[in-house]
């Protein structure tokens, strides 16, 4: 009796089976993971690190694509003001920005990095500013709390009673998502 260690090719064509088999397993993993959309609404708060801001107060309107289970890709607008006490005019404007989300724990936690441009719409002040945010979130299916950096380039603070550019805030973000 001829046993199958003794008949390489015999070796060959059952490795090649089972090699195909687990290979055909893996990719229909991952085509069966549900791409696509979810739409999320979140309200924000901010605490500016310069003068002459006090607090900011905004909500959002965020898009995600899912890539896979730990990628995605964002889209993020809404209306945002930084409120400044005494006779000094707010500053208040429209975020327009473009991110990628990389979950790195559990699916839950993530990492977001976000760029894009800010539209002032204060009545006083008409310049516009670059925006980059890099932040950490946690999600669950229907809750996403994240906490970020901003900096805008161009929006206006007082530096040593000076004005200059460079306005950073550290901002929190609470939303309700779900998919489309």
């Amino acid at each position: 009796m001829k046993t199958l260690c003794c008949n390489p090719l015999r070796m060959l064509v059952v490795f090649g089976l089972l090699a195909s088999t687990a290979l055909s397993a893996q990719e229909t993993a991952s085509k069966n993971y549900n791409q696509g959309f979810r739409l999320g609404f979140g309200i924000n708060g901010g605490l500016p690190l310069h003068e002459p801001y006090d607090y900011n107060l905004g909500g959002d309107i965020r898009l995600q694509y899912d890539l896979s289970k730990r990628y995605s890709i964002t889209l993020t607008t809404g209306f945002s003001n930084f409120f400044v006490s005494g006779k000094d005019n707010d500053l208040g404007y429209i975020p327009t920005k473009l991110g990628f989300k990389a979950f790195v724990l559990r699916d839950k936690l993530y990492l977001l990095g976000e760029a894009g441009y800010a539209v002032t719409v204060t009545n006083d002040y008409h310049e516009n500013s670059f925006i980059i945010s890099p932040g950490i979130g946690y999600a669950t299916d229907i809750i996403d709390i994240s906490l970020r950096y901003e900096y805008y380039n161009d929006f206006p603070i007082l530096e040593n009673n000076t004005e200059n550019t460079g306005l950073g805030q550290i901002a929190l973000r609470i939303a309700y998502g779900f998919r489309l």
